[in-house]
């Protein structure tokens, strides 16, 4: 066994073939798992990103090793490593009143591309290891993640007040009933003189509704109407 892995981590044609198939399938078995959460950023995307990291660092050895060039042998992965966050930036998007999506696929793309670089390097145990552990976080963590945070998801409301005088304790009963974030006072969209629009995101009690919260939005003082805003 430790000769077969000394020959797999000498480098020669048949073992860089060995790795960028090594490469094709981890990076595959990462976007396959994000390809069927109906991600931006799938299967060929992260195989594509996972293989071409791999072939930097096997340009990389092989300027070193076969050329015998003299030339730091991490700096073109070095390159890949903070390139990347350009791919990365245009999967993540700025929704309505600043919420960002996209930035699991984002870091996605960038472990992709370490992994790659690992196994055109030759570690296989951290590749394949690395892999798992990905895969393991994509698929499995976020159940965990959305179950722990489950009381701390959250949605848009808007709220209109007959006075500009209740603000003030709208806002408070926001702050401290519902946990509000992003505030805004805006003009009222019913057009009605004197009437004000709040504008804000609230949080969604565990084993609550919208439509419950909503109902208990409505009920507080000076409170003309209160509906989700989409």
């Amino acid at each position: 066994m430790s000769e077969m892995m000394a020959y797999l981590r000498d480098f020669n044609t048949t073992t860089a073939l060995i790795r960028l198939f090594l490469a094709l399938f981890l990076g595959g078995a990462i976007g396959f798992e994000r390809g069927k959460r109906g991600r931006p950023a799938g299967l060929r995307t992260h195989v594509f990103i996972c293989l071409g990291s791999a072939m930097t660092a096997l340009i990389s050895l092989y300027v070193v090793t076969v050329l015998k060039l003299d030339g730091d042998i991490f700096r073109i992965p070095a390159q890949v490593i903070s390139g990347i966050g350009f791919l990365g930036v245009g999967t993540i998007l700025v929704t309505g009143r600043s919420h960002v999506r996209g930035l699991t696929t984002a870091a996605g793309l960038w472990n992709a591309a370490i992994i790659g670089i690992v196994t055109g390097y030759g570690f296989y145990e951290v590749a394949l290891v690395g892999t798992l552990l990905s895969t393991i976080t994509i698929g499995y963590l976020y159940k965990i993640e959305n179950n722990f945070y489950k009381t701390n998801k959250r949605f848009e409301v808007y709220i209109e007040l007959s006075t500009i005088e209740a603000v003030t304790s709208c806002v408070s009963r926001l702050d401290f009933d519902f946990y509000a974030k992003n505030i805004e006072v805006r003009p009222p969209r019913s057009a009605t003189p004197g009437n004000v629009g709040i504008e804000a995101s609230v949080n969604l009690p565990r084993n609550s509704t919208k439509e419950q919260v909503i109902a208990k939005l409505n009920k507080i003082d000076g409170v003309v109407f209160a509906l989700e805003s989409r």
